[in-house]
């Protein structure tokens, strides 16, 4: 495996944790997304919001850890990324379409997070791509 696909498996892991922290945090506090996250329009913020909010992160978090463990796995890889790339889309949408979120620190993060893994992940394809392959070219020089 390259030193590339390593690395990102190790973020890929740290952000499965980090976000598996947070949701424990949205069921424990919904003030919680109040506070950090949707700090526009914090009177939206309720449980059943911030239990939404929890799943959708425990589910992110359980499939970027699949493919931190398993990160030759293709199909794995490619929900992965949508699971970065949706994560952006909803805070940029929060911040810019609905108002419901502030460019604070609470928001920049997730969005920080979300863009360089979406930038890591498109980099990661070229390596992914080299890493499948030889096998295959070994394979072939045996067979000679």
């Amino acid at each position: 495996m390259s030193r590339f696909l390593a690395v990102l498996r190790s973020w890929l892991m740290m952000v499965s944790i980090i976000a598996a922290g947070n949701t424990l945090q949205s069921f424990r506090d919904h003030s919680f997304l109040s506070d950090k996250l949707y700090t526009g329009r914090p009177s939206q913020v309720n449980g059943l919001q911030a239990r939404t909010f929890g799943i959708w992160t425990l589910l992110s978090s359980l499939i970027r850890c699949a493919c931190a463990i398993d990160i030759r796995n293709k199909t794995l890889y490619h929900l992965t990324l949508w699971t970065f790339i949706l994560a952006l889309a909803h805070f940029l949408s929060e911040v810019w379409i609905y108002h419901t979120a502030q460019m604070t620190i609470g928001v920049m993060a997730p969005l920080m997070v979300a863009s360089f893994s979406i930038l890591g992940m498109m980099i990661g394809f070229q390596y992914l791509e080299v890493d499948q392959d030889t096998p295959t070219t070994a394979a072939t020089k045996k067979r000679n």
